[in-house]
C-alpha cells in the first residue's frame, strides 16, 4: 500500500513567508527554502526581520487568512486521496496551517510549532524533530507501506531520496541542477501522470509478491 507525502507550501498553497513580503513590502522575507538550504539559518533570518519590524504572530496569521490554495490543488488532493492515503509534510507551523488545512478537506498535517509570548511576538520555533520528512517517510516505510513523495524545495530532497519515488513539482532551476536524479512536473497534470505510473508499478507488482508469501 502507497502513502503519497506531499510538501505544502509551493506544492498546494503559494508561499506563507512571500505573501508576508507583500503584504508587509520587506523584501527580505521573500526568502524561502527554495533559496537557502540551511533552515535554521533561514528561520533565524525570518525571526530577526519579525522582531526588527514589529511583525506578530497575528500579521502572519492574516496573511495566511488571506491564502487561496493553488489553482488545481484541491482537485488534485482530491483525486489522490481516492488512489491512495495522503500525508502533508511541511515546514510549516500548527499555529500558521488551520485555515488553510480546512481548505484541503484537513489532509494529515505533520509540521513543527512557534513560540509565541504574551506580547504576540514570534520568540522561536521548535522543530518536530531533526530531518522530520525524511524521518516520517522513513517510519512510513517501517510500517511496510511504500512512499511517493512531492516537494519543490532544497528542504524536500531528503524525503524524495527516502521515498520510493521522489518527485520535483515546480522547483526553481537552482534545485533542478542541484538534483538531477529527481524527475521533474511542471504542473498537476503531469504529477498525477507521474503518480499514476507509480501507483501502477505496485499494482504490477502486487500478485508476484502474494505469491511469495
Amino acid at each position: 500500500m502507497f502513502i503519497a507525502c506531499l510538501d505544502l507550501e509551493g506544492v498546494l498553497i503559494p508561499e506563507i513567508w512571500i505573501g508576508l513580503a507583500e503584504r508587509t513590502g520587506i523584501d527580505a522575507l521573500r526568502a524561502t527554502t527554495r533559496d537557502v538550504p540551511d533552515y535554521d539559518e533561514l528561520m533565524a533570518l525570518r525571526l530577526s526581520l519579525l522582531n526588527q519590524h514589529g511583525l506578530t504572530a497575528n500579521d502572519l496569521q492574516a496573511v495566511v487568512a488571506e491564502l487561496r490554495p493553488l489553482d488545481g490543488a484541491v482537485e488534485f488532493l482530491d483525486w489522490l486521496r481516492s488512489q491512495c492515503q495522503v500525508a502533508i509534510l511541511s515546514d510549516t507551523f500548527y499555529e500558521l496551517a488551520e485555515p488553510l488545512m480546512a481548505q484541503l478537506g484537513h489532509p494529515l498535517l505533520m509540521c513543527h510549532h512557534l513560540d509565541i509570548d504574551q506580547a504576540g511576538r514570534v520568540s522561536g520555533y521548535r522543530l518536530r524533530q531533526n530531518d522530520p520528512k525524511r524521518a516520517v517517510v522513513k517510519s512510513f516505510q517501517a510500517l511496510n507501506f511504500r512512499t511517493v513523495a512531492a516537494g519543490d524545495s532544497y528542504n524536500d530532497t531528503s524525503m524524495l531520496a527516502q521515498a520510493d519515488a521522489g518527485i520535483l513539482f515546480c522547483p526553481p532551476e537552482n534545485v533542478v541542477r542541484e538534483f538531477p536524479s529527481f524527475p521533474v512536473c511542471r504542473d498537476y497534470a503531469e504529477l498525477q501522470t507521474a503518480i499514476e505510473d507509480v501507483l501502477g508499478q505496485e499494482t504490477t507488482a502486487t500478485p508476484a509478491i502474494r505469491a511469495a508469501s
